[in-house]
């Protein structure tokens, strides 16, 4: 009968696994739809680059070669796209099922006959080198080796009744533990016991197909960081906790216009003329939210050439700003609004700003500061030819 084993116990005696001899196969084969990505998870872009790139570098810079990348078909343009430049890749089309595609990926490594092979599923972009090299040891003593983690959560077995789900019969904690990958083995014997696993059968990892072959697995410490992206939550964790973004803006004052500060129209000899309504507040806020998430500038997205945005209300502009901050999978935190001019007078009207603005972003006014100053006569600002106002926003992962 196999076993799991301990890392440390004493296995059957292997040859020593050295760079040369090791080879790896990366399961870039399945579809990731519950992600939530435009396209397959493994190719979607996470932390500057594409989620497979991440593990892949790390096989390479550990002298592990070749590598196979397993890919779903028709995905070969986006697959050598997203790992152009790392030397020593063969692609291969997956199958219908994991095993398959494991299958596959060893079929083609049988002409480079490596020593020994790791499997690793895509998904798990960071791969720490200290992993790679506890499963390298574990392969001088044992057939196989996976890297665990221990279970710290309470479990129960789930259960469902007429009136719902029910908890039954706890499980044993301490007798558990959580499997990762990259998985290792001696080639030749992961590749027979691929070969003749049941077909009608699904295992869950490459470990329960070696067991079937009596083959040994020693278990080494996993860690932490080899976290598998499933969910579009998993992406949401990788942004930064917080992003800051800071905007300003200048229009000029002319009579005849209409004067609106932080949406709000404030009563005054002059107004700010602009291709919009020019609320030169709310345009440094635009920018600011814009800048926070790197997507550009409010001209950009609503460029002074284009006739249906002429005389249009800010706010449109404020909401948009908003909408893509969400999609970026941030919220605002705070908002600090200064506004520079000698007139009119911003204190009497501040609360009702910091008001609009808050309807605005759907956020409490306390979020909200607007504020005023003025350059003591200098510049257009002190000859009251315009109006210009800076801005800086907080924003915040959901």
């Amino acid at each position: 009968m196999s076993r799991i084993v301990s890392a440390n116990e004493q296995g059957e005696p292997g040859t020593a696994p050295g760079a040369v001899g090791t080879a790896a196969i990366v399961v870039a084969a399945g579809q990731g739809l519950r992600a939530g990505q435009p396209v397959p998870k493994q190719f979607a872009r996470w932390r500057g680059k594409p989620v497979v790139r991440h593990s892949v570098e790390a096989l390479t810079a550990a002298g592990i070669a070749p590598v196979v990348i397993v890919i779903p078909a028709g995905a070969d343009a986006v697959a050598q796209d997203a790992l152009e430049g790392i030397p020593d890749l063969r692609f291969v089309t997956g199958g219908e099922t994991r095993q398959e595609s494991v299958r596959l990926g060893l079929e083609a490594l049988t002409r480079a006959a490596p020593d020994f092979v790791l499997i690793h599923d895509a998904a798990r972009p960071i791969l720490p080198r200290t992993v790679i090299e506890r499963l390298r040891d574990a392969l001088a003593r044992h057939k196989g080796a996976i890297p665990v983690l221990p279970v710290v959560d309470s479990l129960a077995h789930a259960g469902s009744t007429d009136s719902g789900d029910v908890m039954g019969t706890p499980a044993r904690r301490e007798d558990l533990r959580r499997v990762q990958t990259p998985q290792a083995f001696h080639f030749q014997d992961i590749l027979a016991a691929h070969r003749n696993w049941p077909g009608q059968l699904t295992a869950g990892d490459d470990a329960q197909v070696a067991q079937s072959r009596g083959m040994e697995i020693a278990m080494i410490e996993g860690d932490e960081a080899l976290h598998k992206l499933t969910f579009a939550s998993d992406f949401a964790r990788s942004l930064p906790a917080v992003r800051i973004g800071t905007g300003y803006d200048v229009h000029r004052l002319t009579e005849g216009e209409e004067l609106w500060l932080c949406g709000v129209r404030i009563e005054h000899t002059h107004g700010l003329a602009g291709h919009s309504d020019a609320d030169v507040a709310i345009h440094a806020l635009v920018d600011a939210m814009l800048g926070a998430i790197g997507a550009g500038d409010i001209g950009q997205h609503f460029p002074p050439s284009d006739p249906q945005w002429k005389g249009a209300a800010s706010h449109q502009f404020l909401s948009h700003a908003a909408a893509l901050v969400r999609e970026a999978g941030y919220a605002p935190g705070n908002a600090d609004v200064t506004i520079i001019c000698e007139r009119p007078k911003i204190g009497p009207h501040r609360d009702a700003m910091r008001a609009r603005l808050a309807e605005i972003l759907e956020v409490d006014s306390a979020a909200i500061s607007v504020k005023a100053t003025t350059t003591e006569k200098l510049g257009f600002t002190g000859r009251g030819e315009g109006i210009a106002a800076q801005a800086a926003v907080c924003l915040c992962r959901i």
